[in-house]
């Protein structure tokens, strides 16, 4: 491993505790630089091969808005459950299409990160839109925090008080972040890098950048997430991948002990490499698996689709239905009468045509407001969102 000093400590006070805050040096490390070579050449090698295979199957499934719509809500759910929050994605799914009914926290918590993702998305997307920089980040941490936890702790702004991780009190924390006179300098080189020339790779750079972000905590709350969010953004915006279906926070949900102890590692021995390395594993991994992921959906709704279209019975509506599954998995009549604007009779009998067909399944038990799921569908793109056992 290579020994490297990645930042100074400065002394503060802290709940009456006088302790040590953590000042990262700027990116790119210096003294000496990030390498990639060798082991984690071969890491990248690996994880740039597994980006263009994602990259091919996204363009090569009949309908690119189906595993946004999938990937992106499978995100929202495993980056809040790293945070504690207790719903599933089929909670989020259930809310999303019993349309009025209003959210439990949890789930609230789960659509507050879709939309702070979308409104990100949308800003980089448009002519004159918000650049990748602190001001988006900021604007997005107050949708992710509106009216949930942490609303109470300076939404949408960079921290004007001290924090700390881990531990029950500062003096046996994990980390303690910079002290918040030094945010706008750090923030302000953070945001420096992100729009500069350099020769690592963007894959690279993606991962200095999350752990960076990550070190100065610049948020009360919200900073995972936010600091998640930050890699699928970076991906995009540097052109890493065409379409936003990598996320990471399932490898990470699966390796958090290593994770932490990777962060924890650059900052006490410098170790910039094994970092990398860590960071690299998880793009591969990750893309690899939303490819056989986006293979298996697909595979489902084209032998659906298939035992659908063979049913004598099945009628036009039911058959609009089912094209509109992968976007809506879980469906009530009420929702089927706005998705395909018609009648209650017509949403009723295409809803029951394709329970017969073995396509819907009830899942609620009641007699009114039922909820019917997409069943296969949804069993196979909630691999991996499942609740922890406390």
């Amino acid at each position: 491993m290579t020994k490297r000093t990645t930042g100074r400590f400065e002394r503060v006070i802290v709940g009456g505790e006088d302790v040590s805050a953590f000042v990262p040096f700027p990116l790119p490390p210096r003294d000496p630089p990030l390498v990639i070579g060798g082991r984690i050449g071969d890491r990248l090698r690996a994880a740039e091969q597994a980006l263009a295979r994602l990259d091919l199957a996204s363009e090569l499934v009949p309908s690119l808005d189906w595993f946004l719509y999938a990937f992106v809500r499978k995100e929202a759910v495993i980056t809040s459950q790293i945070e504690g929050t207790q719903a599933t994605l089929v909670d989020l799914l259930t809310f999303e299409a019993d349309g009025g009914t209003a959210p439990n926290a949890d789930v609230e918590e789960v659509c507050n990160y879709l939309s702070a993702l979308s409104f990100a998305r949308a800003e980089l997307g448009k002519e004159n839109g918000l650049p990748l920089s602190m001001r988006l980040l900021n604007e997005a941490h107050g949708r992710l925090m509106h009216g949930v936890r942490g609303a109470n702790k300076q939404p949408g702004e960079v921290r004007r008080s001290q924090n700390w991780i881990g531990g029950s009190r500062p003096g046996n924390a994990v980390h303690v972040p910079p002290p918040p006179h030094a945010l706008a300098e750090l923030l302000g080189a953070l945001e420096t890098y992100i729009h500069a020339d350099d020769t690592l790779p963007t894959l690279a750079r993606a991962g200095l950048a999350h752990a960076q972000f990550e070190t100065i905590h610049p948020y009360l709350d919200g900073n995972g997430r936010i600091g998640r969010l930050l890699i699928a953004l970076l991906l995009e915006h540097w052109g890493s991948i065409k379409a936003p279906l990598l996320y990471l926070s399932l490898f990470f949900k699966r390796h958090r002990d290593e994770y932490y102890r990777r962060l924890k590692a650059v900052r006490t021995e410098g170790d910039w490499e094994g970092w990398t390395d860590f960071f690299l594993d998880g793009v591969a991994t990750i893309a690899d698996e939303a490819v056989a992921s986006a293979r298996d959906l697909f595979a489902v709704v084209s032998a659906d689709r298939a035992r659908v279209l063979a049913q004598a019975t099945t009628s036009i509506s039911a058959a609009r239905l089912f094209e509109l599954l992968p976007g809506h998995p879980i469906v009530t009549v009420a929702s089927t009468i706005k998705l395909l604007g018609t009648s209650k009779p017509t949403a009723t009998r295409a809803v029951e045509a394709l329970v017969d067909a073995g396509i819907l399944v009830e899942t609620t038990g009641k007699k009114r407001g039922r909820g019917f799921a997409y069943q296969a569908y949804v069993d196979r793109l909630s691999i991996g969102t499942e609740l922890e056992r406390r």
